[in-house]
């Protein structure tokens, strides 16, 4: 069974978690949910370790808020490694893309890595 199956949407828990959230963060997520939705349009919105997560032929990424910064993760530490160039001016860790509601990941950037995860996973599931 495919997490897909096992996982409906949940529209309305990913709107709590941002709601939940300080304006600014708010703001922020609701972006980089909406750059999701806008180059994934097939992917599946969940919860998933109390935040909100994407899956398309596997898990292409997930975000949440913290105290003093928000973070992508791309459910993948190679990612990190690949696009180590275009991420130098953030914060990473093996599986973490840091960044602030004042200096947000590009778009352009976001887009790539979700487009990399996907392709990734019909890839991985073609073996």
């Amino acid at each position: 069974m495919t997490m897909a199956a096992t996982k409906p949407n949940d529209t309305e828990g990913v709107n709590q978690y941002i709601a939940n959230l300080p304006i600014e963060q708010q703001i922020a997520l609701e972006r980089v949910r909406q750059i999701i939705k806008n180059t994934v349009p097939e992917a599946v919105e969940f919860i998933s370790y109390k935040m909100p997560a994407y899956h398309c032929h596997g898990m292409i990424g997930g975000f949440a808020a913290f105290k003093n910064h928000c973070s992508f993760f791309p459910w993948n530490a190679q990612t990190i490694i690949d696009f180590a160039t275009e991420l130098k001016d953030f914060k990473t860790s093996a599986g973490t893309i840091q960044f602030t509601p004042e200096k947000p990941l590009p778009k352009e950037l976001l887009q790539k890595i979700l487009r990399y995860r996907v392709t990734g996973n019909l890839e991985k599931n073609k073996k």
